[in-house]
């Protein structure tokens, strides 16, 4: 497979950018995230995937719950207080107005268009990011439909973790002399 080419079609896809939040512990984390979607119409399901690198990823394991905050074209500063940031080492939340959701999610009050969603089962499938998969509970959107901050807007936030930090899976592709993995 050309990774390359894959790289340019999901690009070209340009998926709409959310902040993704977790509490767990009296701890809270938030990241930006673009791997996410509607994966059930009955019953509802959606589904969000996080890096193994993050903060959030790790608060997320313990959480019951996720806040998925859908970011309009004009929110780039909230996606780069976000997605720029570690929660390792910065409390993103400082000076932001934050509601209590349900399962003790915080709910960022300047992300109005959100959905809240009870873990249901988690899937990590030896990649670099983790699909959490939720059973929306709360849902608060516009009345009509808004412009979302796509990926390709925000392609120049440095993220708070790169790509070397994230677990490398083990993969036939990446096998020295092409070996092969057994099942």
């Amino acid at each position: 497979m050309a990774d390359e080419e894959l790289s340019i079609l999901l690009k070209s896809a340009n998926p709409a950018m959310v902040v993704v939040t977790a509490a767990a512990g009296g701890e809270r984390a938030g990241c930006l995230v673009g791997f996410h979607g509607q994966s059930s119409i009955t019953p509802p399901r959606y589904c969000v995937w996080l890096s193994k690198a993050n903060h959030t990823f790790r608060i997320g394991l313990r959480s019951t719950h996720f806040g998925l905050h859908f970011l309009g074209a004009d929110d780039h500063a909230m996606a780069e207080a976000f997605g720029s940031l570690t929660g390792d080492e910065t409390d993103k939340f400082a000076g932001r107005s934050v509601l209590p959701g349900p399962g003790g999610v915080p709910l960022l009050a300047d992300l109005p268009n959100r959905l809240v969603g009870r873990r249901l089962c988690v899937l990590d499938d030896g990649g670099d990011h983790v699909c959490f998969t939720l059973e929306p509970v709360a849902v608060r959107g516009p009345t009509s439909p808004f412009i979302p901050l796509r990926q390709s807007q925000a392609l120049d936030i440095a993220p708070g973790h790169g790509n070397a930090e994230r677990p490398a899976p083990p993969t036939e592709r990446a096998l020295p002399g092409g070996a092969r993995l057994r099942t």
